[in-house]
């Protein structure tokens, strides 16, 4: 049993002020108290600390953890101010977190049959095109299983692969929580048969560094082997949790590398920004005729090689290293063509003040991208950051098209996985959860 200690200045003495007609955010269903929000504080405390929010008319807004060194100088942890912030009340956290994940993340993978299986005696050679929510068997192989804010925990992330859970903790409040919270999901997982073997921290992003905390990166626990292998899609890859981007992999897009399953069939596919190779194998599994991959690293291109290797899809999936940018002109300049584009970019703005350059870097990759998809072919392309909404790269996207005299039909519009939830506040989208738009154009030619 944890004996949770909580500092006597912690529990109940400290009451923030908001002055009038602000706390807007946490008042439509956010969890962040800006710097500028904030009319008195009244009692003592120590950056990280629990303290009790009130409206400006002394009405209780609830509790969260206070950082002066933080533009975000207040992150909500509940909507009760009598709530105890103690071991039940992250147990509960932990426990509806995982509970959510379950029924959310239902089938994904059920129905598809690894490549090659039929040769290690098992059903099928031939891959299946899964879909979601298929059965009742959850798809929880590798998923997000704490999203910080939208699963009421802020600042905290925690992505599970296979047998093995990283962290990231992005908050000095959540600093003092955060071995707990490990510990209770293992609890939790160990209660539904799932062993975790290993815990790892890649808490090494610069956002610590606005709240005053330096990059940690290391083992929570004992050591272990730290490559892991994982199951997406019916798709192998090995996970690199120490070296990899992020937590080592990027969960969010899992179902939209399902969705393109349906379009690659037979197809000639292009995956720009391919990192480790995923969109491009989810397309050679789904049985695509030919798949090159682009990405600039060396070590994302010879990882996504290693993973076709393991998935016996190395004669249809090729990769190599080039800048995308330039790449896509010398294809065009060849006459190349392609059946199925995929445009997975990193952010090109992670501030409000960079979204007209970046809006000008997502265009320029569209036109480039479209330029080399056949007449009926198809698009796939997308936006990772906050910034850019979805108004915003639809609007980008059509003056890409207009630009080299291309017509698009909208297939889908996608969001993020169901593991990574969108926090809504009134009848806007919070932005510290909703981050990734994605697209599926078929493209023609004007007539």
């Amino acid at each position: 049993m944890y004996m949770f200690l909580v500092a006597a200045d912690m529990e109940n003495h400290t009451i923030v002020t908001l002055k009038k007609g602000e706390g807007r955010t946490i008042k439509a269903g956010g969890a962040w108290i800006f710097d500028n929000e904030i009319d008195t504080i009244t009692g003592k405390f120590t950056n990280g600390d629990i303290v009790v929010v009130h409206d400006f008319d002394g009405y209780p807004m609830g509790r969260g953890f206070i950082n002066q060194n933080s533009k975000i100088r207040i992150r909500m942890m509940t909507r009760k101010a009598d709530q105890l912030i103690d071991d039940d009340f992250l147990r509960m956290r932990v426990q509806n977190a995982w509970d959510y994940r379950k029924q959310v993340m239902a089938g994904g993978n059920d129905s598809v049959f690894l490549q090659g299986a039929a040769s290690k005696g098992e059903a099928g050679s031939m891959p299946g095109i899964a879909g979601i929510g298929t059965t009742g068997r959850p798809d929880l192989n590798c998923c997000r299983v704490i999203f910080g804010e939208a699963d009421f925990l802020p600042g905290i992330t925690v992505d599970k692969y296979a047998d093995v859970l990283v962290v990231e903790c992005l908050a000095l409040g959540m600093e003092q929580f955060k071995e707990k919270i490990v510990d209770f999901l293992k609890e939790v997982l160990a209660a539904d048969g799932i062993k975790i073997r290993g815990v790892y921290e890649r808490s090494d992003a610069n956002e610590r560094k606005k709240e005053g905390l330096p990059k940690v990166k290391g083992f929570i626990g004992e050591e272990f082997d730290t490559n892991v292998e994982i199951i997406e899609n019916g798709v192998r890859y090995m996970v690199d949790v120490v070296n990899g981007q992020k937590t080592g992999f990027f969960l969010d897009q899992k179902y939209n590398r399902l969705a393109m399953q349906r379009i690659c069939k037979d197809k000639k596919v292009l995956d720009c920004f391919t990192h480790m190779g995923t969109f491009a194998l989810n397309a050679g599994i789904a049985g695509a005729k030919e798949v090159t991959g682009l990405d600039i690293s060396e070590f994302a291109v010879k990882q996504a090689t290693e993973n076709a290797m393991r998935n016996n899809l190395s004669d249809t999936v090729k990769f190599r290293c080039a800048n995308v940018l330039d790449e896509l002109p010398h294809l065009a300049a060849d006459g190349e063509k392609y059946d199925v584009v995929i445009l997975d970019p990193p952010a090109f703005t992670k501030s409000r003040e960079a979204t007209k350059n970046a809006i000008k870097g997502y265009r320029e990759i569209n036109m480039k991208g479209l330029r080399l998809v056949k007449d009926g072919g198809y698009l796939a392309t997308c936006s990772c950051s906050h910034f850019m909404t979805q108004e915003l790269l639809a609007r980008t996207v059509k003056e890409a098209a207009k630009a080299v005299h291309k017509r698009l039909r909208q297939v889908e519009f996608r969001t993020q996985g169901p593991d990574h939830p969108i926090l809504w506040a009134n009848t806007a989208n919070v932005p510290e959860s909703y981050y990734l738009k994605f697209f599926i154009f078929q493209v023609v030619e004007e007539r």
